[in-house]
């Protein structure tokens, strides 16, 4: 049987290479070392606050500079976690950098308090006197609407020194997932056995066209899932019993209020997007799955089916240069400036492909400020991977300009928009692929792809959202969260979508294990969000070409400078109407329309 390889075991050259953000363990260290003396060049300005615009300019120029260097050494930590979690040095420095950052937050968390008690109408008077605090303006305001939500300067204070026991589930959460967790091996369709793990099961067995492989590989992982579920749940519920208390405490009407406040997105904005899809988007899935199991040859698909390939003769495997090289062929069309972030990414070792023991699942892009960005996938040989790839380095493009162009304050924008810049990516891969040849069978191939990247954002995502809708209504009733009642709402969210056109056994119910973003808030309906708006935005660049592209830039240049409503408008979506959704959802069901003729 193949294994598995360690970290040391891997080939260099597919690794990422975080010698640009720390030479060493011992340069890293001594950076910790260094923002923790550096504190008391902030603190000092305690108490200050309201004396004048100059001092407060002063005191926000101090923070932001310190943040900016706390994040470089968090990050450090973290990507040298995901690449191997069963590491005890990468453990350690996990903790550490946890216990720096809930420091500096604790002693700095007297500037929003200081900010908050300023009398009405004083941080006004500061931005027409200082000049200088113009490109905090929006932070400021976004602050001063935080008002009615703050507790006292000394409350806040504790709070922020709790920073990683308020953290504590999700990283238990990965912990148990990344370094405990053990998978027995199965038997492929030609007898050869094959190693189980998160990465490999939901990265290529998962999608696999070996029934025998995809089907086995299923019962062992979700073996290994049951094994886990009561230790699981109780991990979430500590999670969401903290976010339902701080809410209450708060004065908010609801977790999920609390949740929205950050991203700047209204209760209509976020149930459109639940409702709207979920409903109107079901039968074209039906549909589809349907016509899965005709052309499989089965009487009715299985849950561990779903991400079959419909024509696997025709996916040719691909490397990770040639995927590079036609995902910056696609790109062209955004001009030198974004092609210029793509060709340093895939020729600068800013991307870790490889597998090995311990490395996170999934994949992500993760981008510090005055840096260049990382990205983590773990490569499968598949034009899957090659769509991942290209989602990741949209991400990367985005925050690579944001950052260039914007104040480390104003450079994130909205959780509600991080998905667009990264699933139009997707799409123009897609677009470029079709346009390359007259192949019918490529272009059924294609739009099989596309069915994949809305499958992962309107239906796997959607669907943790609808989940987490459940939830969060029970846990504002007291409900208790226990692996029974997850497991109940997440069967009953996959029955209401997919009706009679899926087989759900008792294991997926169990996908509410799969996924951390449960730890990240409202996160998992923002992907459903950003691929709405892209869908339009991907057909605006077809129609009009260099004019859409244009505002599309500009967009992702202004960072955070804008609500996610107003960058939407600005790169012409309007997602406060509910017809980008529908209109995304119909393009959706054309899909499946010509998937049904093509076959």
């Amino acid at each position: 049987m193949k294994t598995r390889q360690t970290r040391d075991q891997v080939a260099v050259e597919y690794t990422w290479n975080l010698n640009d953000l720390f030479e060493s363990q011992e340069a890293w260290e001594q950076e910790l070392a260094e923002i923790i003396q550096h504190l008391p060049v902030v603190t000092a300005f305690k108490g200050q606050l309201h004396k004048s615009g100059e001092t407060l300019l002063a005191c926000l120029e101090a923070n932001e500079a310190i943040n900016v260097r706390a994040n470089i050494a968090a990050t450090y930590a973290r990507l040298r976690s995901s690449e191997d979690g069963t590491n005890p040095q990468n453990q350690a420095n996990s903790a550490r950098v946890g216990d720096v950052v809930s420091q500096l937050n604790a002693a700095l968390s007297f500037i929003p308090s200081e900010i908050l008690a300023l009398p009405e109408g004083k941080i006004e008077s500061f931005l027409e006197e200082e000049p200088g605090l113009e490109i905090f303006r929006k932070s400021l305001k976004d602050l001063l609407e935080t008002k009615p939500y703050r507790l006292s300067a000394e409350t806040e204070e504790a709070f922020a020194a709790m920073g990683e026991v308020f953290g504590a589930p999700y990283n238990i959460y990965l912990r148990g997932k990344l370094s405990d967790m053990s998978f027995a091996p199965v038997l492929d369709g030609e007898g050869k056995e094959r190693p189980v793990s998160f990465a490999l099961f939901e990265t290529d067995y998962e999608m696999s066209s070996d029934t025998v492989l995809r089907r086995a590989s299923y019962e062992s992982f979700s073996k290994t899932l049951a094994s886990y579920q009561n230790s699981f749940a109780a991990v979430y519920a500590s999670e969401v019993k903290r976010q339902t208390v701080m809410s209450r405490l708060r004065g908010y009407e609801t977790v999920t209020d609390m949740l929205l406040k950050p991203q700047q997105v209204t209760l209509d904005m976020y149930h459109n997007i639940l409702d709207i899809i979920g409903n109107e988007l079901a039968p074209h899935m039906r549909r589809y799955a349907k016509l899965k199991a005709k052309e499989l040859g089965l009487e009715k698909l299985a849950f561990c089916d779903l991400k079959t390939p419909l024509d696997s003769e025709f996916s040719p495997p691909i490397t990770i240069e040639e995927a590079g090289k036609k995902i910056l062929a696609s790109l062209q069309v955004m001009g030198p400036e974004y092609t210029a972030i793509m060709e340093k990414a895939l020729n600068e070792r800013w991307i870790d492909y490889v597998d090995n023991v311990g490395k996170s699942t999934g994949a992500f892009c993760s981008t510090t400020y005055s840096k260049h960005s990382y990205i983590l996938i773990t490569w499968s040989g598949n034009m899957r991977s090659a769509f991942t790839l290209a989602h990741e380095l949209g991400h990367c493009g985005h925050f690579m300009l944001a950052t260039r162009e914007q104040s480390f304050t104003n450079s994130r924008p909205s959780l509600y928009f991080i998905e667009a810049p990264s699933t139009l990516n997707e799409l123009l891969l897609a677009q470029h692929i079709v346009e390359q040849s007259d192949d019918p069978r490529l272009k059924r191939w294609v739009i099989l792809q596309l069915m994949n990247t809305y499958y992962h954002n309107f239906v796997t995502h959607l669907l943790e959202a609808r989940m987490q809708r459940k939830v969060y209504e029970g846990a504002q009733k007291d409900v208790p969260l226990t692996a029974k009642q997850l497991s109940e709402w997440k069967g009953q969210v996959l029955a209401d979508f997919w009706g009679d056109a899926v087989d759900l056994d008792d294991a997926a119910s169990l996908t509410w294990m799969r996924q951390p973003h449960y730890y990240m808030g409202l996160y998992p309906y923002t992907y459903a969000a950003g691929l709405t708006a892209s869908t339009a935005m991907a057909a605006s660049i077809k129609q009009e070409g260099q004019p859409a592209v244009d505002r599309w830039i500009e967009v992702l240049k202004a960072g955070g400078t804008l609500t996610p409503l107003e960058l939407m408008k600005k790169a012409g979506v309007d997602m406060s109407d509910p017809q980008p959704i529908r209109e995304a959802v119909a393009y959706v069901g054309s899909l499946v329309d010509e998937l049904e003729k093509l076959f």
